[in-house]
C-alpha cells in the first residue's frame, strides 16, 4: 500500500479521514494522492451571470479547488512533519467515481481512503452517499471508509467477515494481511449464521485454505447466530470483541452486498464507530495473479 488515493470536499469529515490514514501509515514510506473534483453548474441563460468579478464561473471553482488542496497539504505538514509521506494533488472538472476509476488505472493506486458522514457512519454509506458508489465502482483496489467521529486506534484486532461460500485468492486477501503485519495484529474470522450448523465440504476447505494463507498470523474463528440482522450482528460483535477495524470481501451475494440490501429499519442499529475495509473480487485475474507470483518464486 505505497500509493494511496484520498478524496476530500475540505469538510472536517474528510480531514479525519486524512488525519486516520497519516497514522495508520505514519511509518511507511507512501505518496498520498489528494482529490478534489468539482463539477460546477455552467449557466445558459443570457440572463445569468456567467462571471464573477471578472473571472469564469469555471475557473472560480477550479481556482478554489486547487487553493483548498493546497491548504490541505500544508495542514498534513504542519501537523505530522514526516519525511516517509509524499503528496500529489489532483483538482479535476469530473465526477467523483469516474476520476476515482481513471486515477486507480493511470497511477496504480493500492488503496483508497474515504471519510463517511453522518452519526450513523456505515448506515448512510448503504443509503447511497459517494462512499457507496466508491465501493461499488472500486474493482482493482480495496477501500477504507473511516467514520466520522472515529479518533485513530491501533489496529491490533482486526475481524474479517466471511460466509467460506468463496475460494479466496492471495491477491485479494493481500491488504488484510499487510495490515496485520505492518500492527501484530490479531485477525478474528467471523462467521454469521442462521442457527448454528456445520460446515459443508465447500465452506470447510475455503476456510482450511483461509487457514494457509493466515499461517503466521495469530488468527481465531468464531462461528455466531444471526441477531435481526447481518449487519447488528457484526456490530455486536465488534463491540464485544474490542475491534478496531473490521474487513470484507465484496462479491455477489457476500456479506457486504447482504447487507446493503438489508430494510432500512434492521440497519438502524448499526452505527459502526470502527473503519471499514471493503476489498473487491479479483476472480480469474486474482487467480492469474496468484499463479504468476508462485512461478516467480519457483524460478528465483
Amino acid at each position: 500500500m505505497q500509493k494511496i488515493l484520498i478524496p476530500t470536499d475540505f469538510s472536517e469529515n474528510a480531514w479525519n479521514a486524512i488525519d486516520y490514514a497519516m497514522q495508520l501509515f505514519r511509518k511507511k514510506n507512501c505518496t498520498f494522492y489528494l482529490l478534489n473534483t468539482y463539477t460546477p453548474v455552467i449557466p445558459s441563460s443570457r440572463f445569468m451571470a456567467k462571471m464573477i468579478d471578472g473571472i469564469r464561473v469555471v475557473d472560480a471553482v477550479r481556482n478554489s479547488s486547487e487553493e483548498g488542496l493546497r491548504k490541505t497539504v500544508d495542514r498534513i505538514k504542519r501537523k505530522y512533519r514526516n519525511a516517509n509521506h509524499k503528496f500529489k494533488t489532483i483538482s479535476s472538472f469530473n465526477l467523483l467515481v469516474d476520476e476515482i476509476t481513471d486515477i486507480v488505472d493511470a497511477e496504480g493506486i493500492q488503496l483508497i481512503v474515504t471519510g463517511t458522514k453522518g452519526a450513523s457512519g456505515i448506515d448512510e454509506v448503504f443509503m447511497g452517499s459517494n462512499t457507496v458508489r466508491i465501493i461499488k465502482s472500486s474493482k482493482k483496489c480495496p477501500v477504507l471508509a473511516i467514520p466520522q467521529h472515529f479518533e485513530f486506534v491501533t489496529p491490533t484486532e482486526i475481524a474479517f467477515a466471511t460466509d467460506f461460500n468463496r475460494f479466496y485468492t492471495s491477491s485479494e486477501l493481500n491488504p488484510l494481511l499487510e495490515l496485520a503485519e505492518m500492527f501484530q495484529a490479531t485477525i478474528r474470522i467471523v462467521h454469521v449464521q442462521y442457527g448454528i450448523k456445520a460446515l459443508s465440504e465447500l465452506q470447510q476447505f475455503n476456510l482450511n485454505m483461509l487457514r494457509r494463507y493466515l499461517d503466521g498470523t495469530e488468527h481465531y474463528v468464531h462461528t455466531v447466530s444471526e441477531l435481526n440482522s447481518v449487519s447488528q450482528t457484526l456490530e455486536i460483535f465488534s463491540q464485544e470483541l474490542d475491534i478496531h477495524l473490521l474487513a470484507l470481501l465484496n462479491y455477489q451475494h457476500s456479506y457486504m452486498e447482504k447487507m446493503t440490501r438489508e430494510p432500512v429499519v434492521k440497519r438502524t442499529a448499526f452505527h459502526t464507530q470502527i473503519p471499514l475495509l471493503v476489498i473487491p473480487e479479483l476472480g480469474m485475474e486474482g487467480v492469474a495473479n496468484d499463479w504468476e507470483e508462485e512461478q516467480n518464486t519457483v524460478t528465483n
